[in-house]
């Protein structure tokens, strides 16, 4: 099987499978209980998210454990939304989030809230000016993703947060960094909230984090005795938080020489491809290699990929008439955006891997392109 779907999901780290099971064996109590187990579990999750605080440069209590991204980005936006809604009403994000944030959106502008969409440039960068313009007085909150999930643009976050605290220094800047963790530098102090996946990063999935600076003030979602620092009421899954703090201190620690390598098989894919008629590459010079997103002219994405499915290759697709609409912002091409392909890669990826999709990619495309 070859497995080229990397941004959708990765594997579970050996090293972090192994904790998972290690810590579920050892560590059987919930650290809230009070007694000595629970006591003995309290210490070990204290010890986990000062190890993860350190790997980010943030304080303990800025970490607040989630099932994954998508809680954290409930949590952020609309716990942002519902604590600041008597400052204002006004929200910001970009037309290159994950589909969580317009679903989000969508639910906030029914409670009164507005939403304004900014534009991006030829590139897939937010446009400065129009960011600038939009912010006002009753801005309470900005949503933009660090990497978009399909082209793999990178976005200056430093660059966005001072442009939006220069506008309006009371207004929130937030970022699903679900596609950065592990492929690229993140620097936290960039933004004020931040939502982050642990199955992104060959951790386990149903686990994930929210930062949240600690001048910020969220409404809760959930209600209940809410402790050690978990967004919901639930048990405190104490293996999968040890099994992601592990995967975390593996990419982290790898994340340069892996996106070296990463690149030297984007470019092999991007130089054989591109040489195929009626195929589109999506990719701007601020795309991360780990993505390879491509629009084809009179191929199905859809059937090409059912094709591969076939010969035991996974990618990812847009279902038939399904818009993508980071490609539809970058391109604003309509018919690009409806038929669009990603191989997303890693430092799995091997490059027998890559050769024998590239074999048999040509195959299966040129057999519907003929039909």
């Amino acid at each position: 099987m070859t497995y080229l779907d990397y941004s959708t999901t990765t594997p579970v780290a050996l090293d972090a499978l192994d904790t998972y099971m290690k810590v579920s064996k050892e560590y059987i109590a919930s650290p809230n209980s009070n007694h000595p187990l629970g006591q003995k579990s309290l210490d070990f999750l204290n010890n986990i998210t000062k190890e993860i605080s350190n790997m980010f440069n943030i304080m303990e209590r800025e970490i607040i454990y989630t099932s994954g991204g998508v809680e954290a980005n409930n949590m952020a936006l609309i716990g942002l939304c519902l604590e600041r809604h008597n400052k204002g009403k006004h929200i910001i994000t970009s037309k290159l989030e994950h589909p969580s944030i317009y679903k989000i959106c969508d639910y906030l502008t029914s409670l009164g809230f507005e939403v304004s969409y900014v534009d991006n440039d030829e590139d897939g960068l937010i446009n400065f000016d129009d960011l600038k313009r939009l912010v006002r007085e009753d801005t309470i909150l900005v949503s933009i993703c660090a990497v978009n999930a399909e082209t793999g643009v990178r976005q200056p976050l430093k660059m966005l947060r001072q442009i939006i605290k220069k506008e309006n220094e009371h207004t929130v800047f937030h970022s699903d960094l679900s596609q950065a963790i592990g492929k690229t530098t993140v620097n936290f102090r960039d933004i004020d909230l931040g939502s982050v996946s642990s199955h992104k990063f060959y951790g386990p999935k149903g686990i994930g984090f929210l930062y949240k600076n600690d001048a910020i003030k969220l409404a809760p979602l959930l209600f209940g005795d809410l402790k050690n620092n978990m967004a919901n009421n639930s048990i405190i899954p104490l293996p999968l938080i040890a099994s992601m703090k592990d995967a975390l201190k593996l990419t982290l620690k790898d994340t340069e020489k892996r996106e070296k390598y990463i690149n030297l098989l984007n470019e092999r894919i991007i130089s054989k491809i591109s040489n195929l008629e009626g195929i589109k590459i999506n990719k701007t010079k601020y795309s991360i290699p780990h993505m390879i997103s491509i629009s084809f002219d009179k191929v199905s994405s859809f059937e090409l990929a059912n094709n591969l499915s076939k010969k035991d290759i996974c990618v990812s697709t847009n279902k038939p008439g399904e818009i993508c609409s980071s490609i539809m912002a970058i391109y604003n091409d309509l018919d690009r955006s409806k038929s669009c392909m990603r191989i997303s890669l890693s430092h799995m990826t091997t490059v027998l891997e890559v050769n024998r999709f590239l074999e048999v990619f040509e195959v299966e495309y040129n057999k519907l392109k003929d039909i």
